[in-house]
């Protein structure tokens, strides 16, 4: 697979980075991307493929789920580096259907997993919000339909978790930054804006 990679390489830098040699030159010396991305993990959503970006548009963190988890000194540091030094006007959290991470928080039964469960629990107030407006129901068609709505609601919670970082509130504030939760349908292909 990776002999894949390496061959795919030699073909972007024979077409695309040869082509656009200018703007791939002026990318090694820095980035100045507008947008943060806070995407979920899954392989199936690459945020500049989905969007259609070029290189050095967006910054990028992703995680199982597109969770923003509070007081997480990894992501305070992303936040940091993207609000005050990239200057990025917007930060995304984009969820996507068919999402591994919802999954799991979903399904119903122990799991003997020691870290999914544990990072997932971040996202669990998601979940409980849609169950106490939508019971859970007992086919197969309406669990997919069910579960769509608690990846649009963790879109929801993530945001919300992002204004507890003050940097964000402040950025918010100052209207030097503006928020938006996204979501992606796989089936589709359609990125629709949901808060």
């Amino acid at each position: 697979m990776i002999e894949r990679f390496l061959e795919g390489n030699k073909t972007f830098v024979e077409g695309e980075f040869t082509e656009h040699n200018d703007y791939y030159q002026e990318l090694a010396t820095g980035q100045s991307p507008t947008v943060l991305w806070i995407g979920c993990s899954d392989s199936r959503v690459a945020p500049e493929r989905i969007t259609g970006a070029r290189a050095g548009e967006i910054f990028v963190h992703r995680n199982i789920g597109n969770i923003v988890r509070i007081g997480d000194w990894n992501f305070a540091t992303i936040l940091e580096y993207a609000v005050k030094h990239l200057k990025v006007h917007d930060i995304v959290v984009c969820g996507h259907s068919d999402c591994g991470a919802m999954k799991a928080l979903t399904a119903e039964g122990e799991s003997d997993e020691a870290y999914i469960p544990l990072w997932l629990s971040n996202a669990a107030s998601a979940m409980e919000a849609v169950e106490a407006e939508t019971p859970r129901p007992e086919d197969a068609e309406g669990m997919k339909k069910w579960r769509r709505l608690v990846e649009e609601e963790n879109v929801r919670l993530q945001l919300e978790n992002l204004r507890t970082y003050p940097i964000v509130r402040e950025a918010e504030r100052e209207e030097k930054v503006t928020l938006h939760g996204l979501y992606f349908d796989l089936e589709t292909g359609v990125l629709e804006k949901i808060a």
